[in-house]
């Protein structure tokens, strides 16, 4: 569940609730969502503890196992000392093309602590960060450099205003990233540029605002399509979800085109 406890109640835009029904509101759980950001990126900013105490920030570059950042970082960098002095850390991550108020982003962070990994996962730790960062393989194996992984034991995923929540480390684990969304920047262009009206039918059948003018996509995923309306009452969010999720991007033109005739009120059952 959406948890409103960003900040005060105040600093969150008042927004026309829904007059009917959503008809399908599904949408990633908070841990599906961490795990799709973590998975955009290969940067972030590392939080660690200096030998008294204090918070670090830090500019970091990770690869992933397993949903785990795996940090390589250099013995004579200040959070290099900080990890091995103390394994507490966490890492914030935004997730790429941010719009253009930045508190409206999709972030998370990754609390837990660090550990060197070793024997076969040291191996596979080494081949997750060159994956997401082939520069390492310049640096990776010198001596004064080590490989840190993040055993995860707390998540906190916001998607930008009102929309936040945590997730269990055992959540995060066994949450997979989104096969859509990276892709589905194309899809979004097309569908506001070609396909409006459809659109807006969508959000008025399907999306609890018949009082909407307008609709347009800000996002998709698995589950189905975030639609931005503008009623007369204010500008709102809404969610359209797909009859099932979806296994790749491949499947989204479909899906949106079934969205559009059940909005029409077609039968797309196929009988």
């Amino acid at each position: 569940m959406t948890n409103l406890d960003h900040g005060d109640p105040g600093d969150v835009p008042t927004v026309p609730p829904p007059l009917a029904e959503v008809v399908n509101p599904a949408r990633p759980s908070a841990a599906e969502e961490a795990r799709t950001v973590a998975a955009s990126t290969n940067i972030g900013t590392l939080a660690s503890l200096t030998a008294d105490g204090d918070p670090w920030a830090s500019f970091v570059t990770y690869g992933l196992l397993d949903g785990s950042p795996v940090l390589c970082v250099s013995h004579m960098a200040e959070h290099g000392r900080n990890l091995a002095h103390n394994p507490r850390a966490s890492i914030a991550i935004v997730a790429p093309n941010p719009p253009a108020d930045p508190l409206a982003s999709t972030r998370i962070t990754l609390a837990g602590y660090v550990y060197r990994p070793e024997g076969d996962e040291l191996a596979a730790a080494r081949e997750a960060h060159l994956a997401g960062i082939p520069a390492a393989h310049v640096y990776i194996d010198f001596s004064d450099f080590a490989l840190w992984v993040l055993r995860v034991q707390r998540v906190r995923w916001v998607g930008g205003y009102g929309r936040m929540d945590s997730a269990t480390a055992e959540a995060y684990a066994s949450a997979s990233p989104d096969p859509v969304t990276p892709h589905a920047g194309r899809a979004v262009e097309h569908l506001n540029a070609d396909h409006a009206d459809a659109l807006l039918s969508m959000a008025r059948a399907l999306g609890g605002f018949p009082d909407a003018t307008a609709a347009t996509c800000e996002g998709a995923d698995r589950y189905g399509l975030d639609l931005r309306v503008v009623t007369p009452r204010g500008a709102a969010m809404t969610r359209v979800g797909y009859a099932e999720p979806l296994e790749s991007a491949d499947q989204l033109r479909a899906a949106t085109v079934a969205l559009t005739r059940q909005a029409a009120g077609v039968d797309t059952s196929g009988r």
